[in-house]
């Protein structure tokens, strides 16, 4: 049988990371062409792409993590901004950025055990399943929310020594706060979990082939309700993300349709972590320089045609760069044991 990854290798190595390969080219060309006019620019640019990627990568693992595990979660934006709301409380409440942050993380780890619950051992329509916990995501942080309430500090970049002086590089990736290198740490982890481990393994054993895996021993149900867990705590890091270190406060929806996003970037990197962190650099640079167009008083156009490119651009990467894209093979279906 012809294979292509012993037959062309190349081929199949760009085909696997080609997320990866568009976003670098992208952030490489900007590298190169704006630094000669103005490096200040580039680098916040650059930065401001890095920090715009975050809450959408953890978005992305957290979907794929349960997708792997054939569990759709498209409660992804009602996980991040519960996630939000609660880790924002904490911080007001106590005060410290580190319990607000766990906070946070235990909610949307919290939320990922409703969807399985929900999923694996209810069996509904998982669509249904992720859509019910955003709305009570949205209906919970309306009720409760009270305008007024401010946090008591941010979390703040930590620069990493001589790595932070190093030109542009030095500023976009060693001189961020601490979700931001963690989001970047996870894309890592979660790849050689997945790709290099039996946990990861068995993952994905389950997503393409649960009766199979069920005959071996592999227990479906726990892998399931274990990924889909992670995969909330991970999401639920992303919503804190933007309360305790992007923004410092909060606002009613202020995920603004990251999850679904996240989603989209999930597609587009083909379930890969790696591929997904290229999606979502790319997004994230579209996001800033469309910013910069806006704030930078050289084009008059416009803000809400501006601020639709980052939009506009993942529906042509997708629909046109895209490529096919095969889910898991059990993706969606509910496991009945026999």
């Amino acid at each position: 049988m012809y294979d292509l990854r012993t037959a062309a290798p190349w081929k199949y190595f760009f085909r696997r990371w080609k997320g990866v390969f568009i976003g670098g080219i992208i952030i490489f060309l900007v590298i190169i062409f704006s630094y000669i006019k103005n490096s200040a620019v580039t680098e916040a640019v650059l930065a401001s792409a890095v920090r715009q990627s975050t809450p959408l990568i953890l978005g992305a693992l957290c979907g794929l993590l349960g997708e792997r595990a054939a569990v759709i979660n498209i409660g992804i934006e009602g996980q991040m901004l519960l996630a939000a709301f609660v880790g924002f409380l904490f911080n007001v409440w106590t005060g410290n950025l580190f319990l607000a942050v766990l906070a946070g993380v235990g909610m949307g780890a919290l939320l990922g055990l409703l969807l399985a619950f929900m999923s694996v051992t209810l069996k509904i329509d998982q669509i249904i399943g992720g859509t019910v916990i955003n709305i009570i995501a949205i209906g919970l942080t309306g009720y409760f929310y009270k305008v007024g309430m401010t946090t008591k500090g941010k979390l703040q970049p930590i620069p990493l020594g001589p790595l932070a002086k190093i030109p542009i590089i030095g500023t976009v990736l060693f001189n961020n706060p601490p979700i931001t290198y963690a989001a970047i740490v996870l894309v890592f982890l979660v790849h050689y979990i997945l790709f290099h481990t039996r946990w990861g393994l068995r993952t994905r054993a389950v997503g393409e082939h649960p009766r199979a895996a069920d005959t071996l021993g592999i227990n479906v149900y726990f892998m399931r309700y274990m990924n889909v867990i992670a995969g909330g705590a991970i999401a639920g890091l992303g919503g804190v993300f933007l309360t305790l270190e992007a923004v410092g406060s909060f606002e009613r929806v202020m995920t603004n349709g990251r999850g679904f996003v996240a989603l989209a970037v999930m597609i587009f990197g083909k379930w890969t972590p790696l591929g997904s962190w290229g999606a979502a650099l790319l997004f994230g640079l579209t996001s800033a320089i469309q910013t910069q167009l806006q704030f930078g008083g050289k084009v008059n156009i416009p803000h809400q045609f501006i601020g639709m490119l980052p939009y506009l651009l993942t529906i042509v990467v997708l629909a046109g760069l895209g490529g096919r894209a095969r889910p898991p093979a059990a993706d969606g279906i509910p496991y009945e044991k026999e």
